[in-house]
């Protein structure tokens, strides 16, 4: 939302009349809404312990908050809405430790970028993704939400954090509905283990078109962008755009580059026009749009032309993601995807500051 063409006008006045037909309690229209994976944990919907499903695949976003929490189909979506339960082959898991301080500008999508491209998108198929470690635990919310979004794109049925004190803070400020944290057992049993020292890691770019195509940003040289979308449920918090204006403050994006933000929610969008960050964006040659998913599936708002190039915070660069099946969609962080609008190609944000 906005609507973006008559079939979708469509479709959300179905949801509409619905939503009004049956007095539908939590129900976000254009003014309060934001995309489903930021603004259903900031409404205090989702909480630790919680089973969750989802009508999107990246469902899986709320494991960051210790949940169980997962995309269906449509079928298994409106049964779990009628009878209030579903059926699940429970997954085996996968431990990944990550040891180390992250360093300046690596953040949880470098991370998962990072894991994706040693597993491939099919290396944790139907399994459980549990992120633990050093890394892990000096993440904020946010960065965790980033982690466990992106599960899907290893094929994994779920990521998952173990809740901590951020964890728990974050959903007392939210909620006052009881809710559960939940540890793994001591003694748990784990079909694979990996560890990754993560001390000297670099911000991660996904190269066309796998999220699995992950490599060093000092590895992708030479390649001009002509778009940067910087929003989505993947990175379209608070910290994010905070993370890209600090780069972009008091500098000016390339001339033969369109620089989209989009905030995830209206809360964001509220909290970054308070913080001055949406001036920052403006004055430095920005467009920023009302929160929408747009972009990212091609439904709208930056739309690629044949042979255009993206650098996109968002989680997927499949053929033709973003419009045109000759066009390319690379992956990264906000802090790499707000340098390289300054400079006009894929860069460090260590070559602008």
């Amino acid at each position: 939302v906005p609507n973006s063409d008559v079939n979708a006008a469509k479709q959300s006045k179905v949801c509409r009349d619905f939503a009004r037909n049956t007095g539908l309690e939590y129900f976000y229209d254009v003014g309060n809404m934001g995309i489903e994976h930021v603004l259903l944990p900031e409404k205090g919907h989702v909480l630790p312990g919680d089973v969750i499903i989802g009508g999107d695949s990246h469902s899986c976003t709320y494991g960051a908050l210790g949940a169980f929490s997962t995309g269906v189909g449509s079928t298994d979506l409106a049964a779990g809405m009628a009878k209030g339960e579903i059926w699940f082959r429970v997954p085996a898991s996968i431990k990944f430790i990550y040891e180390g301080k992250l360093p300046r500008f690596v953040s949880g999508k470098d991370l998962i970028l990072h894991t994706i491209s040693q597993i491939g998108v099919d290396g944790a198929l139907y399994k459980t993704m549990e992120f633990t470690g050093e890394a892990i635990d000096g993440l904020s919310v946010d960065g965790r939400f980033t982690m466990c979004n992106m599960a899907i794109e290893a094929g994994a049925k779920n990521g998952i954090i173990s809740p901590d004190e951020k964890t728990d803070s974050y959903a007392k400020s939210r909620s006052t509905r009881t809710y559960q944290l939940f540890q793994s057992d001591v003694d748990a049993i784990y079909e694979n283990v990996f560890k990754f020292d993560v001390s000297s890691l670099e911000p991660q770019v996904a190269i066309p078109h796998l999220p699995s195509n992950a490599r060093n940003v000092s590895e992708v040289t030479d390649v001009a962008i002509d778009q940067v979308i910087i929003g989505s449920c993947t990175n379209g918090r608070i910290s994010d755009l905070r993370e890209a204006a600090a780069i972009l403050k008091g500098q000016k994006v390339h001339p033969y580059v369109r620089v989209l933000v989009i905030p995830g929610s209206q809360e964001v969008y509220l909290q970054a026009i308070k913080e001055g960050l949406i001036e920052t964006f403006i004055e430095a040659g920005a467009a920023v749009s009302t929160p929408s998913c747009g972009p990212c599936f091609g439904g709208h708002l930056g739309i690629l032309a044949e042979g255009e190039r993206c650098l996109s915070t968002t989680n997927r660069n499949f053929v033709g993601r973003m419009g045109h099946s000759k066009s390319e969609v690379y992956l990264a962080g906000p802090a790499v995807a707000a340098a390289s609008a300054i400079r006009g190609r894929i860069v460090s944000p260590w070559e602008v500051i």
